[in-house]
């Protein structure tokens, strides 16, 4: 695992205490990327208490570090924590966000079942729950099995149906946006994983009268994975989208 194993041992070399400091130290913060690795690190070995205090701060760092941490503790079967990362699925810092999805991905890891439970909860809740676990379920190393991209499949066709009936006035929010851009990478996961099935359900998305709909087939369609999983399909989709409009 090398530099997340490394940050292991850095924190065991550290009473608890000292590990808010260590982490925000090695964040990587102020910066384009925050540091991913250490992140995990944290998740891997903190103990249940830091790692809520640390989903309960102010500081976007350790905010983050806390919601991966939580998907430790999802998969432990801790009480309340699917009720946690819920909450902090919506919160206002991107990169927070982010730690519930690696955060989901981790219980993926320990326990598919689950993360399938989690979906059928979260699947018809609001914009940034939709996108948490959309983006949550759609990582390749999760749907190496067909059946568990038709599962994935399944709950981007929900969300999109659901994106689809949105007011005008709905798809004006950051909300919408930020769940729209992860619909846009998202369906792309989930067809590389089950191509047969896949490619015939963005085929008729991509008919859609809804130009939102149409923009996610097509942001979709520019991903490399999608022409390496069929690239007769691809073109096929992408004749149909030509058609409906832009």
């Amino acid at each position: 695992m090398g530099k997340r194993s490394d940050y292991r041992a850095a924190l065991a070399s550290f009473p608890p205490e000292q590990w808010a400091a260590y982490l925000n130290a090695e964040s990587g913060l102020p910066g384009p990327r925050g540091n991913i690795e250490l992140a995990e690190a944290f998740a891997d070995v903190a103990d249940p208490e830091l790692i809520r205090l640390c989903a309960s701060s102010q500081d976007e760092y350790l905010a983050t570090c806390g919601a991966v941490g939580f998907g430790r503790l999802l998969a432990d079967g801790e009480p309340h924590a699917a009720e946690t990362l819920r909450a902090l699925a919506a919160d206002p810092r991107w990169r927070v966000r982010e730690g519930v999805a690696m955060a989901l991905q981790r219980l993926g890891d320990a326990d598919m079942p689950g993360l399938w439970a989690v979906a059928e909860e979260w699947v018809d809740g609001p914009p940034l729950v939709q996108r948490a676990i959309a983006a949550g379920i759609c990582e390749p190393r999760l749907l190496g099995a067909p059946g568990d991209a038709v599962r994935a499949l399944d709950v981007l066709d929900r969300i999109t149906v659901s994106v689809s009936g949105m007011e005008g006035q709905s798809r004006r929010t950051d909300e919408f946006r930020v769940l729209r851009q992860g619909l846009g990478y998202c369906w792309s996961v989930a067809i590389a994983g089950a191509p047969s099935e896949g490619f015939g359900r963005l085929e008729r998305w991509a008919a859609s009268d809804d130009k939102d709909v149409r923009w996610i087939v097509r942001e979709n369609l520019k991903k490399a994975r999608l022409a390496r999983a069929d690239p007769a399909a691809a073109e096929r989709v992408a004749e149909v989208l030509n058609r409906a409009g832009p």
